[in-house]
């Protein structure tokens, strides 16, 4: 196992500057998540982890190492890619076998190393199959068994599971968690999938257009987003944003929509008049015979809950409901928010408050 520290990397390709002093420090055996939207440096991070990617400036370290200057081959990673990168005319066992193979270790070693590995990830059946005689989900077996037999300080995995289909990635996501509780070693693992960094993570760095948003444990993430770029990309399905202001009814703060919707509100240090961005998650919205009467749009039921797409005036609010409701789209009902759910942002630096 090992630690990495990443202390303010920067990245520049030419004059353009595509990573803006990314800090992360990852605890030894931790499983650090990299979460964001497409092109938010999340792969380049990774790749610079690996070495296959120069740092323009910053550093990086491995177990208390600078690696800037060393190989790949010398940082003691493993990598496992998102295409599965197997020899098709290799067995799975030969593809396991083949860095050990590469760095001249012993026959008997290999040997040991890949039917340990194969035993860990249920492999020990296939070993005399060629990669397509497999399915996706064994292929992916196979590459993080390759990796495994290395032995490495650090696993890096670069969205392993996007070429599988949804059951499967579920399997998969449960396989990999439980790889990493038995072998306890550091892994730092990439996704554009908020699902996947909710379920697998210690720690979670989410990332947008070459920075650091936030960083912290999955549950924080979720209860106490830093600002509304967080807050609508952790959760599925994401959060409601409302935009408007504060004001006061009867002595009590209230929020007023752009449309002119009152909404709930919890103790706020935010000013009357402040302008704000009201957040509550969908799941933190009930039915019910009082509240906010709201028109039905669209209602689509999935068994265990039911999705409600319902305008309330100008405002378009999406809530996750529990029970088998019979509303239709054009009917009304009520939304019923509680205020301890409810999330503020400053209207122009989109920050908490």
């Amino acid at each position: 196992m090992a630690n990495v520290k990443i202390d303010n990397v920067i990245k520049r390709y030419g004059a353009v500057q595509v990573m803006h002093g990314v800090n992360v420090d990852i605890e030894h055996g931790e499983f650090v998540v990299l979460v964001g939207p497409s092109g938010c440096g999340k792969s380049t991070l990774l790749r610079m982890l690996a070495g296959l990617e120069e740092i323009s400036d910053g550093t990086i370290s491995i177990g208390d190492k600078v690696v800037n200057d060393v190989s790949p081959k010398d940082r003691d990673i493993a990598m496992v890619f998102q295409s599965y990168a197997l020899y098709p005319h290799k067995t799975v066992g030969e593809n396991m076998g083949f860095p050990l193979k590469m760095a001249k270790r012993p026959k008997a070693e290999i040997d040991e190393k890949v039917g340990r590995a194969a035993k860990i990830l249920d492999l020990a059946h296939l070993l005399d199959r060629f990669p397509k005689q497999l399915s996706g989900g064994q292929r992916q077996r196979v590459a993080m068994g390759r990796a495994i037999v290395r032995d490495p300080q650090v696993f890096l995995f670069d969205e392993p599971l996007s070429n599988l289909d949804a059951k499967l990635r579920v399997t998969m996501r449960v396989e990999i968690k439980e790889l990493h509780q038995r072998l306890k070693t550091t892994i730092v693992y990439v996704t554009h999938d908020q699902i996947e960094a909710m379920t697998m993570a210690d720690k979670i760095v989410v990332m947008r257009d070459g920075r650091v948003e936030q960083v912290g444990a999955p549950l924080h993430l979720y209860d106490y987003p830093s600002n509304v770029f967080v807050a609508g990309f952790i959760g599925s399905p994401s959060m409601n944003f409302l935009r408007g202001r504060i004001v006061s009814e009867g002595g009590a703060k209230q929020f007023a929509s752009e449309s002119g919707l009152r909404l709930p509100l919890p103790d706020t240090p935010a000013e009357v008049g402040a302008e704000v961005i009201y957040g509550i998650r969908p799941e933190h919205i009930g039915v019910g015979d009082a509240g906010i009467p709201v028109d039905v749009v669209v209602v689509e039921p999935t068994g265990s809950e039911t999705q409600i797409f319902a305008k309330a005036g100008g405002d378009v609010i999406d809530a996750i409901v529990k029970d088998r409701i019979s509303a239709a789209p054009g009917s009304q009902i009520h939304f019923v928010i509680d205020p301890a759910n409810v999330h503020l942002f400053d209207a122009q630096t989109e920050q908490r408050i």
